[in-house]
């Protein structure tokens, strides 16, 4: 009876105390960066293989766009995975400059003391 009214007590306790639906939002948070970097770097290596074949392509200001929602590393990685978009400025320096400042803001939101 004890351990039984202490697990309905531990529970009540997470379900109503704030930090465990702070964890539910930083986990969405995650997923969400997670499947836009996934997609980003979709995106540019689907963009660099129809480069290849000359057909309709994914505009810039899309793959720029991804970038800023979120999807920076990926991509970064999918940039000089595919040795796509890697001559343009635009893309050479704003790709990097995007994610040093994601993760600048990352730090000031979830690390610093």
């Amino acid at each position: 009876m004890d351990s039984s009214l202490f697990l309905f007590g531990y529970l009540t306790y997470i379900y109503t105390d704030q930090q465990p639906n702070t964890l539910t939002a930083l986990r969405a948070f995650l997923i969400y960066l997670i499947g836009i970097n996934i997609l980003t770097f979709l995106v540019f290596g689907i963009d660099k293989w129809k480069a290849r074949r000359g057909k309709w392509r994914i505009p810039e200001d899309t793959l720029i766009w991804m970038s800023i929602a979120g999807g920076s590393f990926g991509a970064l990685v999918g940039m000089y995975l595919f040795r796509h978009k890697t001559q343009k400025r635009k893309f050479n320096l704003g790709i990097p400059a995007i994610l040093l400042a994601q993760a600048i803001l990352a730090w000031f939101l979830f690390l610093r003391p």
